[in-house]
């Protein structure tokens, strides 16, 4: 097992890193901006190291100073959460290059599933369904024009180099498309360092489906059964559960199944997640697969018991699975709730401030994974999420009921979040029905 890790992230996702850490008794050092000097991975890491400004790129993105601050620590690993670097080839091959593990994927692994066009070819090599497509980065305008004229509009443009909603633009037409093209491209260059973009068939109101996967350097894979995510902004998640309420047991095996498939495909070591689109026939198609943890990653755990982070240390340490496909079961309904610094009201526009007072609610099937404290400053620099509600119950309908419970008792004054958002959601009816998609908020919620 390793003596020290570095976990180079910051807010939620490295507490819950140094969390991992401390159970498993290994030693850790965390990095942290000038803005994040008071923040809690700082305090409860047991070494922590300044970086930088706060602007990421000069901090929680620069590489030779992460890892002149492992080195200094005298880390022999480092975790890089999720954002930032956790999908970035080059710091993987740079931790590698200098002897330092990379918790997460081999860095071809990274390479192969992190560009979305090389992954789609990599897909259909293997015969597992994808959403029709360019088989590679759109090169010109006309080249796009005669694309999407072949599969039909609407259309959906995609960064060929990242994720989260950035550089993506549904098309419903020529016009839209000689229009948004650029747009999308130079979005996806300031976001990614790439402008490749690809061009997908739009699937209306789809279902989003992943599926979270284990893999150990042998070769071995499981799942750990889907989480529904369909209800984002942005496409950005807000709310996840799993199971999903429309997976029957047949479609889970099969798509679980693929699953596991498009990760031996990639060579996969470690955590993962292969995400897809199902549509209302129950077709599902290979969307993307995320090369790190996911923010979501708690729904799973309350329904299986499996300590993801855990277990991500523990494969990059090169152990083997502790669990096989039989060993996996799914007890009960879990659902996350991002609780952003947004305003809901304002089409989820962000907002940065002091916290005056956060009282996180508690009780039975609650669990709160977040790094506020009263007095905390919200900065302007980083993502907006401020904490995680995770709710378990023995069914769906009592896992709802616990998240309006537990919604009311969650105290966050000084700044807007999205927990009205949330609470409105939880008491409509086509959510207590299940009736989701990732067109839900714009065309459920955007008139009340």
């Amino acid at each position: 097992m390793f003596k020290k890790i570095l976990v180079a992230n910051r807010g939620e996702i490295a507490l819950r890193v140094i969390r991992a850490c401390k159970e498993l008794d290994i030693p850790t050092a965390t990095v942290y901006s000038k803005a994040d000097e008071d923040s809690l991975h700082v305090k409860l890491a047991d070494e922590a190291i300044c970086i930088g400004p706060p602007q990421p790129s000069q901090s929680y993105l620069n590489i030779p100073s992460i890892i002149s601050a492992a080195q200094v620590s005298g880390a022999d690993a480092i975790h890089p959460g999720y954002g930032f670097l956790a999908e970035n080839t080059q710091f993987a091959e740079v931790c590698e290059s200098c002897g330092i593990v990379f918790i997460g994927p081999p860095p071809r692994a990274i390479e192969r599933m992190g560009n979305k066009a090389k992954a789609r070819r990599l897909m259909l090599e293997a015969g597992i369904p994808v959403v029709p497509g360019s088989e590679g980065a759109i090169k010109s305008e006309k080249e796009a024009l005669s694309f999407a004229s072949e599969i039909s509009y609407p259309v959906i443009i995609k960064a060929s180099a990242g994720g989260g909603g950035r550089g993506m633009r549904i098309v419903q037409n020529e016009r839209e498309l000689k229009k948004l093209l650029q747009t999308a491209s130079e979005e996806a260059k300031a976001a990614f360092g790439s402008s490749e973009v690809y061009i997908e068939k739009y699937v209306e109101e789809p279902r989003h489906i992943e599926f979270q996967i284990l893999a150990d350097k042998m070769g071995d894979v499981i799942h750990l059964g889907e989480r529904e995510c369909s209800i984002q902004r942005r496409y950005q998640k807000l709310i996840e559960e799993s199971p999903s309420s429309v997976l029957t047991d047949e479609l889970r095996e099969k798509m679980g199944k693929v699953a596991v498939e498009a990760a031996k495909v990639a060579g996969y070591v470690n955590a993962g997640t292969v995400e897809f689109l199902l549509d209302g026939q129950g077709n599902y198609y290979f969307m993307e697969m995320n090369t790190r943890i996911q923010v979501e990653h708690p729904v799973t755990e309350m329904v299986t018991g499996v300590d993801i982070v855990k277990e991500q240390i523990k494969l990059a340490a090169g152990e083997l699975l502790d669990h096989s496909q039989a060993d996996i079961g799914l007890n009960g309904h879990a659902i996350e709730f991002r609780v952003n610094a947004e305003d809901s009201a304002k089409d989820f526009m962000p907002v940065a401030g002091i916290v005056r007072l956060y009282n996180p609610p508690g009780g039975p099937g609650v669990r709160v994974d977040s790094h506020l404290y009263s007095g905390y400053v919200v900065s302007p620099h980083y993502d907006s999420l401020l904490a995680k509600l995770i709710v378990w119950g023995e069914t769906r309908d009592e896992a709802i009921n616990r998240a309006r419970r537990a919604l009311d008792e969650f105290i966050i004054v000084g700044l807007e979040t999205t927990i009205p958002f949330h609470l409105k959601v939880v008491k409509e009816a086509c959510f207590k029905r299940g009736e989701i998609h990732t067109d839900y908020i714009s065309k459920r919620t955007s008139d009340d």
